[in-house]
C-alpha cells in the first residue's frame, strides 16, 4: 500500500492553485490576489495586541485619581456649579483678579503660537523674584516640569527619594519615567526625617530627592538648617514652593540656584494667583542644568491665554 506524502500533496495543491489562478482574466485575478492579501493582514492583525508596542513597566502603572470638574459635579449631584465649594484640590476659590479677566477677553494674538521662550512673562518673574532670567523656565504647570526634569535625568531603575505625605505627582511621574520611589516617611509633626534621607541616599544613590514646603497637605517648611544638610548630599534637591505665597515667616529660597548646583525650586500659578485653570508653572534651575532642558521641553507648552493671564497676574502683584 502507497503512502501518502503529505509534503508533496501541499505543493500539488499549491501548483494546482496557481494554474488556476493564471487561467483566470487578468481583472478578476488581481481582485483575488487582493483579497488573499486583505484576509492575510486580518489575520495578522487579530494575532497582534496592541499593548505589546507599549513600554513593559507601564502596563503595571496605577492611573493617577484626578478631581472631577465643576460640570461634572454638577450634573453628579444636580447642583449649580455656583453652589458647589470645592476643598478638593487646593483651587483658589476666588479667581483671578479682574484685570486678568479683562486682559485674556481681550488676547490681541491667540491665533498665533505663542513664544516658546516666554520671554516676557520670564523678565516679569525675574524681576518678581529678583533673578536673572536666564534660570528660569516656564511649564504648562509645575507638573511638566517635574515630568520633563525626571525624563532629563533618570534611566530606567534610577531612584528618587519621596517623603509622604506629600504631593502624589513625585511618585506618579517617577513610575511613568521607570524609576524606582524610595519612601521616607515624615515625622510626627511632619517634619523630614533628615537622619532617614541621609541613610536612603547612602543606600540607594538616588537621582533626586523631593521636598515641599509648604508641605502640600499640612502645611510644615524645611528650615534653612534642614535644606543645608540635604543639599551637602550627593543627590539633586528639588524644592517645590507651589504654597510659598500664602506663608508669612518664610522666604522663598528661589535665588539660592544660583549658589548651589544641586538644587531647583519650583513655583506655580496654580494657587494664590487662582490660575489653575490655566496650567502655568515655573521652575529656578542651576545654569549648567536650564541648557539642556530648554532642548527636550515641548516647543510651545505654554499658551498664548496662559502666559497673557500669569503675567497680568504678575503686574497685579498677586
Amino acid at each position: 500500500m502507497r503512502h501518502a506524502n503529505p509534503a508533496a500533496a501541499g505543493s500539488l495543491r499549491s501548483t494546482h492553485a496557481s494554474q488556476k489562478l493564471c487561467n483566470l482574466p487578468q481583472t478578476r485575478r488581481a481582485r483575488v490576489v487582493m483579497q488573499a492579501a486583505t484576509e492575510q493582514a486580518v489575520q495578522q492583525q487579530q494575532a497582534c495586541s496592541p499593548t505589546q508596542f507599549l513600554r513593559p513597566h507601564l502596563l503595571k502603572l496605577a492611573p493617577y485619581t484626578p478631581i472631577e470638574p465643576f460640570e461634572v459635579l454638577s450634573a453628579k449631584y444636580g447642583r449649580s456649579p455656583q453652589d458647589i465649594v470645592k476643598l478638593d484640590a487646593n483651587e483658589n476659590p476666588y479667581g483671578p483678579p479682574p484685570e486678568v479677566r479683562e486682559a485674556l477677553a481681550n488676547m490681541p494674538f491667540p491665533h498665533i503660537y505663542p513664544d516658546p521662550e516666554t520671554r516676557r512673562l520670564r523678565k516679569a518673574l525675574a524681576d518678581w523674584n529678583d533673578i536673572p532670567m536666564e534660570h528660569l523656565l516656564v511649564g504648562c504647570g509645575a507638573d511638566e516640569l517635574i515630568d520633563l526634569l525626571m525624563r532629563c535625568t533618570l534611566d530606567p531603575g534610577d531612584a528618587i527619594i519621596d517623603c509622604p505625605p506629600t504631593f502624589t505627582m513625585y511618585a506618579f511621574d517617577a513610575d511613568v519615567n521607570a524609576a524606582q520611589v524610595i519612601t521616607v516617611p515624615r515625622l510626627e509633626g511632619f517634619g523630614y526625617d533628615l537622619e532617614g534621607i541621609k541613610q536612603a541616599v547612602a543606600e540607594h544613590k538616588p537621582k533626586i530627592v523631593f521636598l515641599t514646603s509648604p508641605n502640600n497637605p499640612d502645611g510644615s517648611v524645611i528650615s534653612d538648617r534642614e535644606l543645608l544638610q540635604i543639599l551637602e548630599l550627593p543627590v539633586l534637591v528639588v524644592l517645590d514652593e507651589a504654597y510659598i505665597e500664602f506663608c508669612t515667616d518664610l522666604e522663598s529660597r528661589i535665588k539660592w540656584v544660583q549658589k548651589y548646583n544641586n538644587l531647583v525650586v519650583l513655583r506655580t500659578f496654580s494657587k494664590c494667583a487662582a490660575l489653575a485653570g490655566m496650567r502655568v508653572g515655573y521652575g529656578a534651575f542651576p545654569l549648567g542644568m536650564i541648557d539642556y532642558l530648554w532642548r527636550a521641553k515641548q516647543p510651545y507648552n505654554v499658551s498664548v491665554a496662559a502666559e497673557v493671564g500669569s503675567r497680568f497676574t504678575q503686574l497685579c502683584q498677586c
